[in-house]
């Protein structure tokens, strides 16, 4: 399977970037990390300035969900990895939604 990282998806802006991208597939994968992205398992709001990092968190994730439209608009597919996740199922996650985009197609 042919890949891509670090690189803009297709029909999207340029300046959010998809961290695998599965060009054959058109899946965009983002590797998601637990503090910045609002982890619900694992995310702490700091003690100090909580204020300005709520606004902070609320907007990294709205800007995560403008993302995934995005890329569903430009006919991609948007998958989220948390970066706890066990690699291995985080591939098997990638390699069943594979398997069912090539049954659509």
């Amino acid at each position: 399977m042919r890949f891509l990282v670090d690189a803009p998806v297709p029909g999207t802006s340029r300046r959010r970037r998809a961290d695998v991208l599965l060009r054959g597939l058109r899946i965009a994968v983002y590797v998601d990390g637990c503090f910045w992205h609002s982890c619900p398992q694992h995310q702490h709001l700091p003690r100090t300035n909580r204020e300005w990092w709520q606004r902070k968190f609320a907007s990294i994730v709205q800007r995560d969900h403008d993302t995934d439209r995005a890329v569903l608009a430009a006919g991609w597919t948007p998958v989220r990895v948390w970066e706890h996740e066990d690699p291995d199922e985080a591939a098997g996650r990638i390699r069943s939604l594979a398997v069912d985009l090539r049954a659509v197609t």
